[in-house]
């Protein structure tokens, strides 16, 4: 006779979730998402466009953020009746399925038990990613691509919507640079912990004398500004060019000049965009990005003033904070937490939830 007992595992994860929803306050979640109904529903919301995708978009993050958390509840009670009938019927394939489903909830739960660890100002934000590539010539900007297309697979496998708004493409292969936004709750707490140097260390294909080739690359990750921030940005510290798209087009989008390029003088900070067809739009998306740039940048300032005063100054960040090695072994190490995994091509296709649940514990006991 078939006896699977999980009733360990189970009391476990429900002891686990039990300390999540008292963190997330399911019930003063519900009562955000009521207030924003109520606002969403007014007749006039859309004669201020800014404001209503603002309304929208907070009450798609919180309602999401409450089906899963009772997506979770109605798991684990499924789970109990999957292990009863399991055992009731002998039924080796139920039994396969209760682990099978343990397991994942197991995965789950882990990831939200992160999340609550998320409490900056601005982790609950959605992010704005960039990535740049470094030294290494042709191998860093194939590296720079690679990267791109690791973090746009981690927010599919996950459901997060993203926009491309830039990509400078390199001549041979890869890209120069690129930003994206990933719109979803606590995007910018998560992948916070990803923002550094990277490092690719593999046999070159792009030499002929197949050598190996250490390359790198820079990601920046920045929170999504909101109407509610105040970053004024004065025109005269500004400089805006107009060009022409580059790389693949169609509809139009690199047959005008709508593509907007805009420097913000007194930082040297340049943010460009051609993901739109419209010039104005892209000068919008661009400037909102500017915008979130230099939020991070005025809080790493009052950050370091703390520091300064306390009479501590540390480097959070190393140079080097992930390597990625091909040849002649196969690695993936996170320098920071030493947390590491022997399959790359994973990693590269987006699996990279290890490094960032890693991080988010490594960052929070040097808070600590």
């Amino acid at each position: 006779m078939l006896e699977l007992d999980l009733s360990e595992q189970i009391t476990a994860l429900r002891s686990t979730f039990g300390d999540i929803r008292s963190v997330v306050d399911v019930d003063g979640l519900k009562v955000q998402i009521a207030d924003l109904s109520e606002q969403a529903g007014v007749p006039d919301l859309w004669n201020d466009t800014e404001k209503a995708q603002k309304v929208t978009s907070a009450l798609s993050h919180r309602q999401a953020e409450l089906a899963k958390i009772e997506s979770i509840d109605s798991r684990l009670d499924d789970l109990e009746i999957m292990v009863e009938l399991a055992n009731d019927e002998s039924d080796e394939e139920s039994a396969t399925e209760a682990q099978a489903e343990l397991v994942s909830l197991t995965k789950v739960l882990g990831e939200l038990e992160v999340q609550t660890l998320l409490n900056g100002e601005y982790d609950p934000r959605a992010a704005v990613v960039t990535i740049r590539a470094g030294a290494g010539g042709v191998d860093a900007a194939d590296f720079a691509e690679m990267l791109m297309r690791m973090y746009l697979r981690w927010a599919e496998q996950h459901g997060h919507p993203t926009t491309v708004l830039d990509t400078s493409y390199a001549e041979e292969a890869g890209i120069k640079s690129a930003t994206f936004e990933i719109d979803s709750p606590y995007a910018f707490g998560t992948l916070s912990v990803e923002a550094g140097t990277h490092r690719l260390v593999r046999m070159s294909p792009f030499n002929s004398a197949g050598k190996r080739q250490t390359s790198f690359a820079a990601v920046e990750v920045v929170p999504l500004i909101e109407q509610t921030d105040v970053v004024e940005v004065p025109e005269n510290d500004i400089r805006v060019d107009v060009f022409r798209s580059s790389g693949p087009g169609g509809q139009s989008v690199n047959t005008t000049d709508s593509a907007v390029r805009i420097t913000h003088l007194p930082t040297g900070i340049v943010v460009s965009c051609q993901n739109e067809k419209s010039q104005i739009q892209n000068r919008a998306a661009a400037m909102r990005v500017l915008q979130s740039r230099l939020l991070l940048l005025q809080r790493e300032q009052e950050n370091a003033t703390k520091k300064e005063l306390a009479g501590v100054i540390t480097a959070s960040w190393g140079d080097q904070m992930r390597s990625y090695v091909l040849a002649p072994y196969q690695m993936v190490k996170d320098l920071r937490t030493d947390y590491e995994v022997g399959n790359p091509s994973h990693v590269f296709d987006g699996d990279i939830d290890g490094f960032i649940s890693a991080g988010i514990r490594w960052r929070k006991r040097k808070q600590d």
